[in-house]
């Protein structure tokens, strides 16, 4: 397998406790924004902030079922660079849920659910999310209106408000 192949394991407080709660004041965001998974390991992706969109979604392959401690949980890869092989990471998450999700074209999927932490701008939240082939999309992770409204506005004129990946990094990834 190219890249890296590490394990990370992201636990998140099922019950709603996370102790990281959304200020005050929301922070504007632009339309597509860079995003990290700090529970998870995942450095940098490239996300579209979809106020359309209910859950959050992240592309994923290779996704397998296995128990832990009682527990149902999912091993599954992700790349987060669009459009690159490299970096791939391989990652474990209890599962949350499975729910049927309808694509923005009608098109129901059964999904798996995972809750992991995102940051976005300089704020952590908590979110749900499911895993997903995103191979056609533009993003390799869709940010959804349950992640957004716990302190972000989305300004559809804007993009990259936040921090973003150095550039030789960005560049490294597209394959120049």
């Amino acid at each position: 397998m190219p890249g890296r192949s590490d394990v990370h394991t992201g636990e998140t407080d099922d019950e709603g406790d996370d102790p990281v709660e959304a200020a005050q004041d929301p922070q504007v965001a632009g339309w597509r924004e860079w995003v990290t998974l700090p529970d998870l390991d995942v450095a940098w992706v490239k996300a579209k902030l979809d106020t359309g969109a209910r859950t959050s979604s992240l592309h994923a392959w290779d996704i397998e079922e296995f128990e832990r401690d009682g527990r149902v949980w999912l091993r599954y890869t992700v790349l987060p660079w669009q459009d690159s092989s490299e970096d791939q990471v391989r990652l474990e998450s209890p599962l949350h849920d499975q729910r049927a999700v309808r694509s923005s074209s009608g098109h129901a999927e059964e999904r798996h659910v995972v809750t992991m932490l995102v940051r976005l701008l300089d704020r952590t939240v908590t979110a749900e999310v499911t895993l997903t082939n995103r191979d056609d999309m533009g993003f390799r992770m869709l940010v959804g209106r349950e992640a957004l409204r716990q302190g972000f506005l989305v300004d559809s004129s804007r993009s990259y408000v936040g921090p973003r990946p150095p550039l030789a990094l960005r560049r490294r990834n597209r394959g120049r």
